[in-house]
Formats: C-alpha cells, sequence, structure tokens
C-alpha cells in the first residue's frame, strides 16, 4: 500500500503542477504521464480520465488544506470560526484554486447547484463535527447540526468562489473580520 500510495502522490503531484500550469481543461493524461515520469498505462490504471484525476487531487490538496487551519479560541464556537476563516485565508491564496477560478470557473458549477462533491462533504462532516462539540459545550445555540454545518459550508464557499468580485473595491481582511462576526453571531 505504501508505494501505491506514494505513487499516488507523485500522481497528483503532476496533475497539481499542470493545473497550476495551464487549467484542468488543457491538463491532459499524457501531460501529467510525462511529468510524473511514468507511462501513460500507468496513469491510466490509476486514473482512467483527467476528471477522476483531478477529483483526487482536489480531495488530497483541500484536506490538507483543512488540516492547516488552526483553530484558536476557549469554545467550539470561537474554533470553528477560527478554523473557516483561516480555510478561506488559505483557499484564496493557495495557486491549484486560485488557477480552477481563474481559468476554468465553470467546471465548480455543478457544485454550487446540482450536488455536493466529495471535498464539500468532507469540509462538511468536519463541520458537522465541530457544530457538535458547540452543542455540548454550550457555545453554540441548540439546533440541527446538519444544517447548521451546511449553512457555514455555503456562507464560507460563497466568499471563496467570490473573492475576486468581493475585493474589488474592499479589502480581503475587512470582508474576513465581518463574515467570522457574522458566523460567530449566527451560531451563538
Amino acid at each position: 500500500m505504501t508505494s501505491q500510495r506514494h505513487s499516488d502522490d507523485a500522481l497528483l503531484d503532476a496533475a497539481r503542477d499542470c493545473v497550476v500550469e495551464v487549467g484542468v481543461r488543457r491538463t491532459t493524461l499524457t501531460d501529467v504521464a510525462k511529468r510524473a515520469g511514468v507511462s501513460r498505462m500507468t496513469l491510466y490504471r490509476r486514473f482512467p480520465d483527467v476528471k477522476t484525476l483531478v477529483r483526487a487531487l482536489m480531495t488530497r490538496e483541500f484536506t490538507a488544506l483543512l488540516q492547516r487551519a488552526e483553530a484558536t479560541g476557549d469554545t467550539a464556537r470561537q474554533r470553528l470560526v477560527a478554523q473557516a476563516i483561516a480555510g478561506i485565508r488559505l483557499l484564496a491564496a493557495d495557486p491549484l484554486m486560485r488557477r480552477v477560478l481563474d481559468l476554468d470557473a465553470e467546471l465548480m458549477l455543478p457544485y454550487l447547484v446540482q450536488r455536493l462533491g466529495s471535498t464539500q462533504k468532507l469540509v462538511e462532516a468536519f463541520l458537522v463535527a465541530r457544530v457538535e462539540q458547540g452543542h455540548a459545550d454550550g457555545s453554540i445555540r441548540p439546533g440541527h447540526a446538519a444544517a447548521q454545518a451546511r449553512l457555514v459550508l455555503l456562507t464560507t464557499q460563497s466568499l471563496v468562489l467570490s473573492v475576486r468580485p468581493a475585493t474589488s473595491d474592499l479589502d480581503f481582511e475587512q470582508l474576513l473580520a465581518e463574515l467570522a462576526a457574522y458566523l460567530d453571531a449566527a451560531l451563538s
């Protein structure tokens, strides 16, 4: 399993480099295989198409990003808000996310109007756990944890996806401060 995982990481690293360089639509499995130093068949066996490869890449990248988002605060609510803001800050600065939004934003549309993707579900599970912790310590008002988490997800993802127009005439850090106050008040 370790050699398979290492191989997957090398393939995903090569895919990340390709997407950052040319975008999702112009990334080909041939280019990724060449960049990873593997045969096309090796890549095809693991990832049959670019869509599958990019989905695995996004899940890996944003899982790691979520783990890097720092949580500070005495209560579960404070930690949830801090992690949400840290996550937005990291996503807004992430070269992969910026490139996807710059060149291939329409690829995000199904995850906004049709269904939640695996990365969104991962984030939502994380948020549900944080909301439940807030219910337990009394820092988050009673309510349906999944519904509360879903609204935090939808609210925060809207800023991530619209960071360019949102910051065309407003400071990003001021928006983040307002979002933190908004989330804190909504969950209180």
